[in-house]
């Protein structure tokens, strides 16, 4: 067979869309707010959904704001300042007319925040899922350069932080901006001078904001990732914690859960300390702008181009107009803090994946025995050296092999790239004839099934987590497959047998049995290709025994491949690899290899001195 090299995919260590050491990308913190705004609502576009309508209801509340200042004008000028005297049906009807815009302004108000409200809660579900699911779709490799409470972290908490500002400051800011442009309109039919008067005011402090938001933005993006060393420092805390007091070390991970919330508290303090300086410029500015129209108003009043009525209103509608830029502040915040977290989330979904599905346009491979075959295969991590170098093998259908070596040899990372947990940086890795990056995941998870060293449990009953591999699976089948396995007695021996629950992460069954349901998960899934990692690493001698002779019947008719710690693995095993850093340098029947000088012989002689002990 021609060898040829294996393209890559977009997004290999090293390349676009990665980060040196295999973490997620992070978007820069010197794209823009708008560019990321918009980025973000093009990646929830149910955000848009019905803005017209919102639109439409804030303009309405926002109007309504006007009803006020306008019947105070008329109310003076016309109602009080009558030539006959006070004219108290006048009064009356601009009253009542007032209350009727106030009511309807009010409904307004709440049909606008009831819109608002599901539109960003069903857009920043979406968001979440499409985050979540992206996790997913990256590699164990991607997913291992970042910490798992900060991963948790992007998917969650700056999800939180976006909803926030979109249900409150994003409000806020949509009726800010109606009340402004409303009441600059207002105020230019009343008086075209003192209008101009509060824009001078208030121009300079506008470009000063725009300017200074840039700061502020940079200041909350630290915010958020001292709010993902938090949550990654105290997660770990809590799932080490029998490791932390079997070696008495509550102090020092105390002391490391502390700095990250002084950290934390540190940013977050210089951050509100920097939007906090906003408020009081703009208080002055505002004392400033209110200041100046008494005084221009009255002059102007003096000069019979401004009634009093007119002068009352104009001071109803500065205050209209100042009210949004000294919430500005309060807006700010949430922003700045929001956007941060929707650079972090879009850089989750701005990393390419690097192990990517074909989908559609891939190859499903037929049911049956699995031919695999290593083609010049070379692996390294990111900023590492290479673990493996060149490596050329085939394994025929309906073997039973065992891969053994030292510890960084690289058994584990054959394992990986072998289930396309990993890519080869070089070579290629073929099943059935098909290079692994032409298989559908659907088609590559469904014919092989790895049981990795610490088979992960889920906080749900024995049934739950075996029948993880077959979701279909009766109880009748569960019982069917430990029984074949031989763990009839184990399953009887349980309190509430497969309704039995585990406890999180496994806690409640010993490491064996652990293994055990591992195990029994991957069987019922029946795979063509079962890869075992250190599968009875954890295990005791007895319960490896039963576990050895029920892999006899759970292997025969499949290809088995065994990363094997005990040596008794390859003894049982058709045919044995050897590697050494990085390279296979034996292979062959155990009884063969056992009795020839070479790796295989020192480690076996190693092993059995071991047990002999």
């Amino acid at each position: 067979m021609t060898m040829d090299r294996a393209v890559k995919a977009p997004g290999k260590p090293g390349g676009p869309g990665r980060r040196p050491g295999g973490g997620l990308s992070g978007t820069s913190t010197t794209e823009g707010a708008l560019s990321t705004l918009r980025r973000g609502l093009r990646m929830s576009p149910e955000f848009r959904t019905g803005l017209a309508g919102t639109l439409a209801l804030a303009l309405v509340a926002t109007a309504g704001r006007l009803v006020v200042p306008i019947a105070v004008q008329q109310t003076i000028d016309k109602g009080l300042g009558h030539p006959g005297g006070p004219d108290i049906g006048f009064i009356r009807t601009a009253v009542l007319l007032c209350a009727v815009a106030v009511v309807l302004t009010a409904v307004s108000a709440y049909a606008m925040n009831v819109r608002l409200y599901k539109s960003s809660e069903s857009g920043l579900a979406g968001l979440r899922v499409k985050a979540f699911r992206h996790v997913h779709d990256l590699s164990m490799l991607t997913q291992s350069g970042e910490r798992r409470g900060a991963l948790v972290s992007r998917v969650t908490g700056d999800v939180d932080q976006i909803s926030q500002f979109m249900q409150s400051g994003g409000l806020m800011f949509i009726v800010s901006i109606g009340q402004l442009v409303v009441a600059s309109a207002l105020m230019l039919v009343y008086s075209w001078q003192l209008a101009l008067l509060v824009w001078v005011a208030f121009v300079p402090l506008a470009f000063a904001l725009r300017r200074f938001q840039r700061i502020v933005s940079a200041a909350y993006t630290q915010v958020r990732e001292r709010m993902g060393d938090l949550l990654a420092a105290v997660s770990e805390s809590v799932v080490g914690a029998s490791v932390i007091r079997a070696y008495a070390s509550e102090e020092r991970t105390g002391q490391r859960v502390d700095e990250t919330v002084e950290a934390h508290r540190a940013t977050q303090t210089r951050a509100q300390g920097m939007v906090a300086l906003t408020f009081p410029v703009s208080e002055l500015v505002a004392a400033m702008a209110t200041a100046g129209v008494v005084v221009a108003g009255v002059l102007l009043g003096i000069d019979g181009q401004l009634t009093a009525g007119e002068l009352v209103a104009f001071l109803f509608l500065v205050t209209l107009f100042v009210s949004p830029l000294q919430t500005a502040t309060e807006v700010l915040n949430e922003a700045q803090n929001a956007i941060a977290g929707w650079r972090r989330v879009l850089g989750v979904l701005d990393t390419v994946p690097d192990v990517a599905d074909p989908g559609e346009d891939g190859e499903t491979l037929p049911r049956g025995p699995i031919e695999v075959r290593f083609e010049s295969v070379g692996f390294a991590y990111p900023d590492g050296p290479p673990v493996l170098h060149d490596v050329n093998v085939a394994i025929e259908p309906r073997g039973r092999v065992a891969i053994v070596g030292q510890t960084g040899s690289g058994k584990t990372t054959f394992a990986k790239l072998l289930t396309r947990l990993m890519d080869p940086t070089s070579g290629q890795v073929l099943v059935d004839g098909v290079p692994l990056g032409r298989v559908r995941f659907s088609s590559l998870r469904e014919r092989i099934v790895m049981v990795p060293q610490d088979g992960f449990l889920f906080d749900a009953s024995l049934a739950d987590n075996i029948r993880y591999g077959r979701p279909e699976a009766s109880g009748e089948d569960l019982v069917l497959a430990l029984t074949e396995l031989g763990l009839a007695d184990w399953l009887e021996g349980l309190p509430q047998g497969l309704d039995t629950p585990v406890g999180q992460r496994g806690e409640s069954l010993s490491a064996g049995e652990r293994q055990l349901v591992a195990l029994a998960r991957a069987y019922i899934a029946g795979p063509d290709l079962l890869v075992l990692d250190e599968a009875t690493s954890a295990v005791d001698p007895a319960t490896e025994v039963r576990i050895q002779r029920a892999l006899d019947g759970v292997t025969r008719g499949r290809t088995a491949i065994s990363i094997a710690h005990r040596l008794s693995t390859a003894e049982a095993a058709d045919e044995v690899i050897v590697f050494d850093a990085g390279r296979i340098v034996q292979r062959g029947p155990h009884a063969e290899l056992v009795a020839r000088p070479g790796v295989y012989a020192d480690l076996h002689a190693s092993w059995a001195a071991q047990r002999a002990i």
